[in-house]
């Protein structure tokens, strides 16, 4: 099967989050699976700033955005763990930029046009190249009109009539809502700017666009795929989503276990795994404690958080938590992040006040984030919505016991420690339901009491979540039959049963 992956982060090219690191690896296991996946995704700085050969095609093309012809050129690499091809849209107005999103904090005011841009360079590339591709696989808004073009413009176009549409949702929070005079960017009639298609609250709303016109959906987690069709976390589309549940799924995120194995971890001293981990765990949490210039007590529990430092990610929770834990409590806390300014000057403080209980990096360090994961004994992600979540896939493998909200992917990959599943030996960690400071402390607390009087049960979770397997070659096989779903809608059963 021939797919496009269209995208506007894919590692090691260009990231700002979670949808980069997908479409990095997703497309290495698809092509070991046998298929032939083509990743595409605009020419940004940051793609010239990874090192990586980048060559020009010799293709060029112009695509109409508004009033006016804009220029635009094709580019190519390769994934270097693979020989999947890579294409890049250069337009070096819209993408040679410092961000990819952002200045100074806010949304490139351009961003509508920038996309729509890129959107159509992607189609131009589907004929320049002689893709001919199966599918078409959009990811989040900046690629939700694919599927409105490929509906709307391209319905009986020679080479473009049986190409299937998927959207996946990353996160529905990010919806790419522009004013709706923007709607003459996109070229698209009038008549699709209606409550039912693209309007949304008087706005044009790309993901909208996206939701309703593709073949299929699906988001990073079953229960994230049930939580947005109902507010809060439908965030205004819930009825869109509603309407379309029937072609709506969800699929993990997988990991990378050449880049996150304690096994074979090239940023830790002492490497361990299922069978060694007590002495692994035990060097990297000496380590960690060094390097953060903590009291290295291998007997008090190190709580550790690596993430964004905003509400979404329960840190007004953490934040209080943490207050009274340290000033009442024996455990040791290691943050790694940043985010909001009230949380860096929150967090300063207490680390300041708490030496000996607590420290902070306001920065992102992939090796020390390495090293957090292989030295602590718990893992926060106490989340207000977490669409899949990472953190607690690699903090499993590296015998680092996750404590979860009960939300999104968190309930899809960490089963709570209770009387039932210890028995059966089926928990991997902690979690809890109420988004409350309380629910929060109570079950560290519960936590940290197995950890310091119940050596075994500990080492029973650690053990039992080591051994778990989140590759992407398991998620990446759920891809390929979502993928095949989708062009048998596309296209017809029989087709579908032959591709």
């Amino acid at each position: 099967m021939k797919i496009l992956m269209a995208t506007s982060e894919a590692v090691p090219f260009a990231k700002t989050g979670g949808l980069g690191d997908v479409c990095g690896a997703l497309p290495l296991e698809l092509a070991r699976l046998g298929h032939q996946p083509t990743l595409i995704l605009p020419a940004f700085r940051q793609v010239f700033d990874s090192g990586l050969p980048i060559e020009s095609t010799g293709l060029s093309f112009e695509v109409p955005i508004g009033t006016k012809l804009v220029h635009g050129s094709l580019l190519r690499c390769t994934l270097p763990a693979g020989n999947v091809p890579v294409y890049f849209v250069e337009n070096r107005e819209y993408f040679d930029r410092p961000d990819l999103y952002l200045q100074d904090g806010r949304d490139f005011p351009d961003n509508c046009e920038r996309f729509v841009f890129f959107t159509r360079g992607v189609l131009e590339a589907i004929r320049l190249l002689d893709l001919q591709p199966d599918l078409v696989h959009a990811n989040d808004w900046q690629t939700a009109l694919l599927p409105a073009y490929l509906k709307l413009e391209y319905r009986g176009v020679p080479g473009y009539e049986n190409i299937g549409s998927l959207l996946t949702i990353h996160n529905l929070a990010y919806q790419g809502v522009f004013w709706h005079w923007d709607m003459l960017l996109t070229g698209l009639d009038w008549k699709y700017f209606n409550w039912q298609q693209m309007e949304f609250f008087g706005n044009l709303n790309l993901l909208k666009a996206g939701l309703v016109f593709a073949d299929r959906l699906n988001t990073v987690s079953p229960r994230y795929a049930e939580e947005i069709q109902a507010s809060p976390l439908g965030c205004g589309l819930e009825g869109v989503l509603q309407q379309r549940r029937e072609v709506l799924t969800g699929i993990i995120n997988g990991v990378d276990y050449l880049q996150w194995n304690p096994s074979c971890d090239a940023h830790l001293a002492v490497k361990y795994n299922v069978d060694t981990y007590q002495q692994g765990k035990r060097a990297g949490k000496a380590a960690l404690q060094a390097e953060m210039g903590l009291p290295q007590s291998p007997d008090v529990p190190l709580v550790a958080f690596i993430g964004r430092l905003t509400e979404q990610k329960g840190i007004d929770l953490m934040g209080a938590v943490m207050k009274e834990w340290l000033a009442n409590r024996d455990a040791q806390w290691v943050i790694l992040g940043t985010g909001d300014p009230v949380y860096h000057e929150l967090f300063t403080m207490l680390a300041e006040r708490n030496p000996q209980k607590a420290a902070l990096r306001l920065e992102f360090s992939n090796g020390l984030a390495h090293k957090i994961e292989a030295g602590a004994d718990i893992f926060l992600m106490p989340s207000r919505y977490e669409p899949c979540g990472l953190n607690q896939l690699y903090s499993l493998k590296y015998g680092t016991v996750p404590l979860v909200r009960a939300t999104g992917g968190l309930v899809d990959t960490v089963i709570n420690a209770t009387d039932a599943t210890l028995a059966n030996g089926t928990a991997t960690g902690f979690s809890f339901a109420d988004y409350s400071g309380l629910a929060l402390s109570e079950t560290l607390d519960r936590a940290c009491q197995m950890y310091v009087a119940k050596k075994n049960l500990w080492g029973q979770l650690i053990r039992t979540g080591m051994k778990q397997d989140w590759s992407w070659a398991h998620s990446a096989c759920e891809y390929v039959r979502l993928y095949q779903q989708t062009v048998r809608q596309a296209r017809g059963s029989l087709a579908g049963q032959s591709a």
